[in-house]
């Protein structure tokens, strides 16, 4: 078994990590500021993260300009992997990002949009510079619906036809974020991860519920994910990366240390 990953997550809103429950928005005053992000990447670099994802959640041409600033800044001082999405369109804006000094794009809406942006990044910058992040809603009790606009517009996507869709237009890697159980710290859903992740041949990345380090076992277990994201629980102080990984290895889940 391969060894799996552990991923913190940084919201940055006009150049400050941000905190919401169930994709609170930032217009509604529902995000609480979290730290600078450099600062919080030193943090997690520290504790051994195996990457670091960005979400410019601003999401415009003064959020991408901030956020590339971001990057370059991290880029200097961490040497982890670094992954970044929000507001990225075009393969211009990808390759804005990885100039800038991230290892690979994230796209949500757009590919949604655009599929075929994910076969021409793949294209240009090979398969393992893209993922396509899925924001997943359960809608009937055995269906997921794909939202769009930060959660906010259903598409009538299933979400495991979708993650199969995304796959073969050449995603090397799919984020599985449960919009139900976003920050509520309550567990992951098991069940989609589980489908989605044995539904395609690309590591699922598991996003949404973290609040024990049980909850992180099990997705990676039950769930058959190939690594698990977290915000909320780093942020604030409530458990370490090192402290999950020692959770993991516990079980017997293969971790890098």
């Amino acid at each position: 078994m391969l060894a799996k990953r552990v991923i913190p997550c940084l919201d940055v809103h006009d150049g400050h990590v941000t905190r919401g429950v169930q994709f609170g928005k930032a217009e509604a005053g529902e995000l609480r500021n979290v730290g600078d992000p450099v600062a919080l990447a030193l943090r997690y670099n520290a504790q051994g993260a195996d990457e670091m994802v960005f979400f410019d959640i601003t999401a415009s041409a003064h959020g991408r300009k901030s956020m590339v600033e971001v990057i370059e800044r991290v880029a200097d001082e961490c040497f982890m992997p670094l992954t970044v999405g929000g507001g990225i369109r075009t393969v211009d804006d990808m390759s804005a990002m990885l100039r800038a000094g991230a290892d690979k794009t994230s796209i949500n809406s757009s590919a949604i949009a655009t599929p075929d942006l994910i076969r021409a990044g793949a294209e240009k910058f090979g398969s393992q510079c893209i993922v396509v992040s899925i924001d997943a809603k359960k809608v009937a009790p055995d269906r997921w619906e794909v939202f769009a606009k930060g959660g906010r517009e259903p598409t009538g996507l299933d979400a495991v036809e979708w993650a199969r869709r995304a796959v073969a237009l050449g995603a090397g890697e799919i984020v599985l974020n449960s919009i139900d159980a976003d920050g509520t710290k309550a567990g992951f859903d098991l069940v989609i991860t589980r489908r989605i992740s044995e539904s395609v041949g690309v590591p699922v990345v598991a996003s949404g519920g973290a609040g024990t380090l049980q909850h992180m076992a099990d997705v990676l277990l039950e769930g058959r994910a190939d690594a698990v994201l977290a915000a909320s629980i780093f942020h604030f102080g409530e458990f370490s990366v090192a402290e999950v990984k020692k959770h993991l290895a516990a079980q017997g889940i293969p971790v890098r240390f």
